[in-house]
């Protein structure tokens, strides 16, 4: 079928455009009209990072505070399927993709389109998934997909690593001891899997089911500990950025955000988790089960 679709993504260092190519391929090879657009800022942040640009960027990131873009076309006026590829940033959808939910030219296309998304993670895209699902809801699109590609690694263990890469733009084993950063290549290969099954859907003019059968072929996959962390770190770094945007010397704050940080996932977190498992998630069972299937899925209870 000649469906018309949509591709539009922010790839900061690469990896997510590829993890699209994939997921397209199937889609491409059945004669689908795909259009791949990747969105550039007009100032462009910069890969790697240092740790300033990049600790710089968390107010405007975790208070959705848009940037300017390069000036981008779109052929056609509608769209049979709308791909969206992000990433996180704090816990936040990233600067240049939040732009993307606010720009113009995606709002006059996406009302009552079907909507696919994919995230290509370290391993926290709860909460930005869920600033995107509103979003979405807003402009009125249909949500039929989510995907969501993470770091399988232990989390202190991803969170050297993709630390690593992200400052020295350097994608080997960190000291040859650790293992190398980002999604794994075989992961973003069985992208290919999913873009026929979405194939199979888009064919058939109905998507309904077709995230459940994403989530049974491992598209998306939900960690309690690393859900439980995120709900806590997501509403601490809403008030750091509320503290620090009011800043006129926002330097030392952002510092001292950093350590936090550092002291939160190290010390902190290890803590709050067995003092959870102790005494909180045994009882929770059912609230915890009724979560884990709102976030896996991508219509509203």
């Amino acid at each position: 079928m000649n469906n018309k679709i949509l591709v539009l993504y922010y790839s900061q260092s690469g990896q997510l455009g590829t993890i699209i190519n994939n997921l397209v391929e199937p889609l491409k090879a059945s004669g689908n009209n795909v259009e791949i657009v990747l969105i550039e800022p007009a100032q462009k942040y910069s890969f790697p990072w240092t740790g300033e640009s990049f600790f710089n960027v968390m107010p405007d990131c975790v208070l959705e505070i848009p940037t300017e873009l390069k000036e981008f076309q779109l052929k056609e006026k509608r769209y049979d399927l709308i791909i969206l590829g992000y990433q996180a940033w704090f816990l936040s959808p990233s600067i240049p993709f939040n732009s993307i939910l606010n720009h113009v030219s995606l709002k006059n296309i996406i009302t009552n389109t079907p909507v696919i998304t994919i995230t290509g993670a370290r391993n926290m895209w709860i909460s930005a998934m869920n600033v995107v699902r509103r979003k979405l809801k807003e402009l009125g699109a249909k949500h039929v997909g989510n995907i969501a590609l993470v770091d399988n690694h232990a989390n202190l263990v991803s969170f050297i690593t993709i630390f690593y890469w992200m400052f020295t733009g350097k994608q080997d084993r960190y000291l040859n001891i650790f293992p190398k950063p980002g999604v794994a290549n075989t992961d973003i290969e069985n992208c290919k899997v999913f873009g026929c099954l979405i194939e199979k859907f888009l064919e058939a003019g109905n998507f309904d089911g077709m995230q459940e059968a994403l989530v049974e072929q491992k598209a998306v996959a939900v960690k309690y500990n690393l859900m439980f962390i995120e709900s806590k770190a997501k509403r601490i770094f809403s008030i750091w950025a509320n503290i620090i945007i009011k800043k006129r010397n926002q330097k030392p704050w952002l510092i001292a955000f950093k350590y936090y940080l550092i002291i939160a996932l190290f010390v902190a977190a290890p803590i709050i988790l067995t003092i959870d498992a102790l005494f909180f998630k045994p009882f929770l069972k059912n609230r915890i089960d009724k979560q884990k299937k709102y976030i896996l899925g991508v219509n509203e209870f």
